[in-house]
Formats: structure tokens, C-alpha cells, sequence
């Protein structure tokens, strides 16, 4: 028959093996809970409605595109593919609109970490290729972000891409020279197939969109 102090030693045994399990347990718990709320949220189609984004519910083929970037290089439907494009489509006369648009977008694009940031572009398309040359598009894009892509071409291919993509514009007419362009001011987003995915209805807000795009791109990956 084993003495007190053989029964206390197992006892006391017993007690450490309880303790560290009950605190290997409470650290799993919040290890995990810690875990799941580092995870980013997949939003609701209508909480992303709410917060000013609208997803497709099947991604549309925008068809192919002929157009030339601020390099004069030739820019396709291929160059979409394999990454996430924010599309806005503006002009460098614009006076407002576009310089705060492209202001946002480089806040945006600053805010993100990761793939996200790794796999992100951002394009604008100019509504006004008489005036925005590749020449004029070099000096204004980079200004705002130099991994930015400008493009520019013949006025039916702008129109067409931008009919595809739901995006009209208007030159305003009687203003001579220094004429204005209407347009949107949302920002399309077209998926990693080259696909027009959906757009960001402008007034755009930093903290909305970054969650939506996140969701929009988890929905995505489903």
C-alpha cells in the first residue's frame, strides 16, 4: 500500500497535468480566436451593395481591346489576365474628378498588403485621346503612381471598351479647345481572367472599398 507521501507526489501529478492542459487549452482557444478575427470578413453581395460595390453575378468577356499605354506599347485583353485591374476612365483635363480619383486610387493602392498588393493594378483609360497623347499620358500617370498604366488610342476602340464595361462618356459640345469630357466616375474592376467583374460607384471611400474589393476578390477564390 503506497505511503502519504507516494500519494501526494501523484497526487500533486495529477494537479500539474490538469493545470497545463487547462492552459494549453485556453491558449488554443485564444490562439484561435486571435486567429479568426485576423481573418478578412467575406462580405455579404448585398453588405457589398451597401458599401458602394457591384459584383456581377457572372463576369461579362469584355471582348478584345486595341489600345497603347503611356509606353507606346500595344495593350490587349491579355495584359489583364493573372491580376486584379481597377479601371477609371478620365481624361488629363479633367479639372477635379480626375486628379482626386487618381489620388484615391494611389491611397488605395498604398493601403494594401500582401497579394493583394502584389497582384493589384490600376489603369486609367483616357475619354479623350485627341488631346492625351502617349506622350501626355507618360508625364500625367506616373505623376500620381509610377506603376500606374495609362491608355489612349483611336476614339471607336476607348468607346467600345468603355461601352463593354458599362461606362459612357460625352464630349461637351461648344467649348472650342478647351472643351470638357462627362464620364463616370466610378472604378471598374476586371478579374484575373480579364473579365469585367464589376465597379466601385463613386463617391468612393478608402475603408469601404478595401473590404468590398477584399470580399469581392474571396468570393472569387471560393
Amino acid at each position: 500500500m503506497p505511503d502519504n507521501d507516494t500519494l501526494q507526489a501523484t497526487q500533486s501529478r495529477g494537479v500539474r497535468t490538469t493545470v497545463i492542459f487547462v492552459v494549453l487549452f485556453m491558449l488554443f482557444v485564444v490562439a484561435s480566436f486571435v486567429y479568426r478575427i485576423q481573418q478578412p470578413r467575406l462580405m455579404s453581395i448585398a453588405e457589398m451593395k451597401v458599401n458602394g460595390a457591384y459584383m456581377l453575378d457572372t463576369p461579362r468577356n469584355i471582348g478584345e481591346i486595341d489600345l497603347i499605354d503611356q509606353a507606346g506599347k500595344a495593350f490587349t485583353r491579355a495584359r489583364f489576365e493573372g491580376v486584379w485591374t481597377l479601371v477609371f476612365f478620365g481624361f488629363t483635363h479633367c479639372p477635379d474628378v480626375c486628379p482626386t480619383t487618381m489620388t484615391f486610387l494611389n491611397q488605395f493602392m498604398q493601403s494594401l498588403e500582401g497579394t493583394e498588393a502584389a497582384d493589384t493594378r490600376v489603369v486609367m483609360v483616357s475619354v479623350d485621346p485627341a488631346r492625351d497623347t502617349v506622350a501626355v499620358l507618360s508625364e500625367y500617370v506616373p505623376y500620381f503612381n509610377p506603376e500606374f498604366t495609362g491608355l489612349t488610342g483611336d476614339f471607336l476602340d476607348i468607346h467600345r471598351f468603355a461601352t463593354a464595361l458599362n461606362t459612357p462618356f460625352r464630349k461637351q459640345p461648344g467649348q472650342g479647345e478647351n472643351y470638357q469630357v462627362d464620364h463616370s466616375a466610378n472604378v471598374v474592376l476586371i478579374n484575373p481572367r480579364g473579365d469585367y467583374h464589376g465597379f466601385f460607384r463613386a463617391p468612393l471611400d478608402l475603408g469601404k472599398m478595401k473590404v468590398t474589393y477584399r470580399s469581392a476578390r474571396l468570393w472569387w477564390e471560393k
